[in-house]
């Protein structure tokens, strides 16, 4: 019996210093099961994007789309501070930024939507909505080289064509360069999948517009809109 408490005790002591060394080195995020976690991989999952009238107080109060990012590295999310139901639901994190104090952050979680807006000018979860007016630049993009997939339908792959997009990870290289979310023309409310409307340039400079649904984890492209008229529409 002894010797069954003494491997128990050796079994505790290692457990326990795992637990930690895991905690100190990957900044929490390698705990995946606790809540903060959990929620702050749900958000880094999406897309994030920085609205306009979001990005002019980034400039006021002199921070970087950096400094927005790593929020959800080591930042606390407040869970009495959240909104937890509803939609969108807005998850509340604060983060000491480098000679600007302590800060907090507002993270929207649409239903079904694959982005995530940041705001920091908000006081209040329960008044975060999902914004419907303007753009917004997609500043974050989840790591997967394979996360545009546009349809497989006729219209889409001869548009395509059409635009020279033919690779998709040609169409993910545009978005993480110039890309922006047309909020005014987007229907995030819109079931039984949100519609997004995406703005990007391509190699020439050309102005680029497209429909998109999240589905399976996916940038599904369902149409694409081109300044000139092209054989497929």
């Amino acid at each position: 019996m002894g010797s069954f408490f003494s491997r128990l005790k050796y079994y505790g002591i290692g457990f326990g210093a795992g637990l930690v060394f895991v905690i100190l080195f990957f900044q929490n995020r390698g705990c995946s099961w606790l809540p903060d976690n959990r929620v702050k991989n749900s958000i880094l999952d999406r897309v994030l994007v920085l609205p306009d009238s979001e990005e002019i107080q980034m400039k006021k109060f002199g921070l970087t789309k950096k400094d927005l990012t790593l929020v959800l590295n080591d930042g606390e999310v407040l869970f009495d501070e959240s909104k937890k139901v509803g939609n969108p639901k807005v998850y509340v994190v604060e983060k000491t930024i480098e000679n600007k104090g302590s800060m907090k952050f507002f993270f929207t979680l649409a239903d079904e939507s694959f982005i995530s807006e940041i705001h920091f000018s908000q006081k209040n979860a329960n008044k975060t909505k999902s914004t419907t007016k303007g753009t917004g630049e997609l500043i974050y993009f989840p790591n997967d080289k394979n996360l545009v997939f546009p349809d497989s339908s006729a219209h889409v792959t001869c548009q395509q064509e059409e635009l020279h997009l033919i690779n998709p990870q040609d169409i993910l290289k545009y978005l993480k360069k110039s890309g922006k979310i047309d909020f005014s023309k987007s229907h995030l409310s819109t079931s039984p999948k949100p519609e997004h409307h995406l703005i990007f340039r391509d190699k020439k400079g050309m102005e680029i517009g497209c429909s998109v649904i999240w589905y399976k984890n996916k940038l599904n492209i369902t149409n694409f809109e081109s300044p000139f008229k092209t054989k497929c529409n």
